[in-house]
């Protein structure tokens, strides 16, 4: 006896949802296939197109969106690809949308993501990271939006608050003693003093390797996703986001370069960023590990809340990054310390600022 399988509710919505404009965009619904998730509840699904259509830029495919509107909201999402596209960022475009039902009809930037190309041998590294970093510039340099929600105190600590919360406590089953918890306090104070003191842009959140695109011709390139978060906050977040990806590693020369890099091209564009280099790096360094602090959380709130156990694999790289910044700057040694007991280790000592 083999067992049914149950009815994709939210499918057969999008389905009927796409079928009034099969005849517009000559849309193939027998070809809606899944095109990607991500660690939200939002899901992907790309539909084909017959030749001849009044699809733009004579487009093949389309993504279809579903995002249930009882845990996800698609007005940020159109709002923020509109703030991009102003700025010459390559975002999808928006072909229809439904917000009470939550879907939306993008343009489709095809399926070769960075992270896709830079496993493949030769991959031209040099000329992807000069794109990403140049269309940063540019998303950087948008107005400030009242609409965006602000990277404030609150919203900084209770990202890394997932760390004990998450990490410590369901991942690695660690119980902070009260003197440690004042002490990451304490740290967590600084990571914020540090972040709100910086010059505040528009920050993407998730400006990394699974969410930007490769795109043809090269001056469309990259392709940017997964936006719908944007906050206005701090000017290093996006940046040490790409240089200390949590799912590639590059050397610490690599990163310093294309620091310095983005660090001339954001000057050239009058963007706030400090005039002296060491002090953007140390800012940057610090917002890395507010973000890595956040990420180890996360991906344990992934495995154990969602079943989402593929992002376990990720932690060795995010706590690689975490370890460097915290063994480099004297003032997180009780972070370095705790981060020795929880994993237990001896500590390492080395050059510290």
């Amino acid at each position: 006896m083999t067992r049914e399988r149950p009815v994709d509710e939210r499918l057969e919505r999008l389905r009927s949802w796409l079928q009034p404009l099969v005849r517009t965009y000559r849309l193939r619904l027998e070809t809606l296939r899944p095109a990607s998730s991500d660690a939200s509840f939002r899901r992907y699904f790309r539909v084909d197109a017959a030749a001849g259509g009044p699809a733009p830029d004579e487009a093949t495919s389309f993504v279809a969106m579903d995002a249930p509107p009882t845990h996800e909201d698609c007005r940020p999402y159109v709002h923020v690809a509109g703030l991009l596209a102003r700025q010459q960022v390559s975002a999808p475009a928006i072909i229809a949308s439904d917000f009470e039902q939550g879907f939306l009809l993008l343009s489709d930037f095809g399926s070769t993501t960075y992270a896709d190309a830079l496993a493949q041998p030769g991959a031209d590294v040099a000329a992807l990271y000069a794109d990403a970093i140049g269309a940063l510039v540019r998303l950087q340099k948008a107005p400030l939006d009242a609409a965006l929600p602000a990277y404030d105190e609150q919203r900084l600590r209770s990202e890394m608050q997932l760390f004990p919360d998450w990490y410590l406590a369901r991942h690695l089953g660690k119980e902070l003693v009260a003197r440690e918890r004042e002490l990451l306090e304490a740290t967590f104070a600084l990571l914020i003093e540090s972040a709100r003191a910086q010059s505040q842009v528009l920050v993407h959140r998730d400006y990394h390797c699974r969410n930007l695109m490769v795109l043809v011709p090269r001056q469309r390139n990259p392709g940017v996703l997964d936006f719908q978060d944007a906050v206005v906050g701090p000017i290093t977040y996006d940046l040490v986001s790409l240089l200390r990806d949590a799912y590639v590693e590059w050397p610490e020369s690599q990163q310093l370069d294309w620091a310095a890099r983005y660090w001339e091209l954001a000057r050239a564009a009058a963007l706030p960023v400090p005039t002296r280099f060491d002090s953007f790096w140390r800012d940057l360094e610090w917002m890395g590990l507010q973000r890595t602090l956040k990420v180890l959380g996360i991906f344990s709130r992934l495995c154990y809340r969602d079943g989402k156990s593929r992002y376990l694999a990720d932690i060795p790289l995010v706590l690689r990054h975490t370890q460097r910044v915290v063994e480099r700057y004297g003032a997180f040694d009780s972070l370095a310390r705790l981060l020795d007991r929880v994993h237990d280790r001896a500590r390492q000592t080395g050059l510290t600022f």
